[in-house]
């Protein structure tokens, strides 16, 4: 359980880049990043999976191609374009935090699933979580106003934000589940496919989108904008590599060792790496409910990591 818990807290480290991209790349719009990121996730995957896609392709069966679709939309490209848009219209915090509800929520979906503690026995670490979700809400509507945006854009933005919340919580359900219940697949290969789903669907929202937007895109408004695509494709190559192709391994790794319920506190690594590279980025200390945000989700990460150990360390009957 260890390794998958170690694995669990290097994919959040990958995956807190994602919050990033959308500062870097404002000048480009949310479906944009997306297509872009995993066009650049499908290209990776296939270029590492090359040698073995034939044998891949011929282990394959009917519910693996609706699990990689629907994973593909879900944890991917639906949920990247409202991460975006969240970050653009409420901003790094705000989004970063909404997201870190997931341990919650996904504790509490899953809490049916074989080898999930009951919910008394995690009741105190999801009250630390939930006591530092808070203190990082009360800092969002204190400091509503210096983001620059309006209030009904930073209502769309939580908005948003909530509705990544919910496909990737929906996702990370499916995804352990339908892992344990098919060993057929290593997690490497696992990964190349989900890539490989993903970079398809994106390269055809990405030829629809061109052909309707065009001129926004490509003609006079494009280069009016001041957009760098050189920019957009290593930003979005970095971040390909990084947070989908080696952090989503991770993941997989750590879906197959660890119970639902603990997966669920994991994903919150992803917040609090996000956090870190945005105070870095922006180059400024957390203030005194975002430092307090910060130390009661590690604590209960912790705290609920350690009830699992113990669960784990007693001896059958």
């Amino acid at each position: 359980m260890w390794n998958g818990v170690l694995c669990g807290l290097l994919a959040g480290a990958m995956w807190g880049m994602v919050f990033i991209v959308p500062e870097l790349l404002s000048a480009f719009s949310p479906v944009e990043m997306a297509v872009g990121r995993y066009i650049a996730y499908g290209a990776i995957a296939f270029g590492l999976m090359l040698p073995r896609l034939g044998k891949l392709y011929a282990r394959l069966e009917r519910s693996d191609y609706a699990a990689l679709v629907r994973h593909a939309l879900s944890g991917n490209i639906v949920y990247y374009m409202l991460l975006a848009l969240g970050v653009k219209l409420a901003g790094v915090a705000p989004t970063s935090l909404i997201i870190g509800v997931l341990p919650i929520s996904v504790t509490l979906m899953g809490r049916k699933d074989h080898g999930a503690l009951p919910l008394r026995q995690l009741a105190l670490p999801l009250l630390v979580a939930a006591a530092g979700i808070a203190c990082i809400n009360v800092d969002v509507f204190m400091h509503a106003g210096s983001s620059g945006s309006t209030p009904a854009q930073t209502l769309l933005g939580v908005l948003c934000a909530t509705g990544a919340l919910l496909c990737w919580s929906w996702y990370t359900l499916d995804n352990a589940r339908y892992l344990k219940r098919n060993p057929h697949f290593s997690s490497a290969e696992w990964s190349a496919l989900y890539g490989l789903s993903s970079g398809l669907i994106a390269l055809l929202i990405g030829a629809a989108a061109l052909a309707i937007w065009h001129g926004e895109v490509l003609g006079a408004a494009g280069k009016a904008s001041g957009r760098d695509w050189t920019m957009f494709w290593i930003t979005n190559a970095l971040l390909a590599l990084g947070a989908s192709v080696i952090g989503n391994h991770l993941w997989n790794i750590a879906s197959r060792r660890v119970p639902v319920t603990l997966s669920g506190q994991l994903i919150l690594f992803e917040t609090l790496f996000a956090l870190l590279y945005g105070f870095i980025y922006k180059q400024e200390w957390p203030r005194p409910l975002e430092l307090a945000a910060i130390v009661l989700l590690a604590a209960g990460v912790m705290w609920s990591v350690r009830v699992h150990a113990m669960e784990e360390d007693v001896p059958p009957p």
